[in-house]
């Protein structure tokens, strides 16, 4: 088994393990949090992919590495509006 598919079968497996979550739990945390270990495996396949070749592809670690970025702010505004939610219904009672 190569190197690459072995991190691609890693992220694959990630991304996976992610989606159980994201369909089975009903807490918002962890529903982000498994979110967010979808597009982890996601960014290891494209890393995996991106290092195939002897000069490494320079696309595909820019997208990793614009996505990182984005998942980040993302998660900091799911965070937030969880919070925003869980607050207003404490104050409904």
């Amino acid at each position: 088994m190569s190197a690459t598919l072995f991190w691609i079968a890693i992220g694959l497996a990630l991304w996976l393990i992610g989606l159980h979550g994201l369909l089975t739990l009903r807490q918002a945390l962890r529903r982000i949090i498994a979110i967010n270990l979808m597009g982890s495996g996601v960014f290891l396949v494209m890393i995996a992919l991106a290092t195939r070749h002897d000069p490494s592809d320079p696309l595909l670690v820019a997208l990793v590495v614009t996505g990182l970025v984005v998942a980040v702010s993302a998660t900091a505004l799911a965070l937030r509006l969880s919070s925003a939610l869980a607050s207003s219904s404490e104050r409904k009672r």
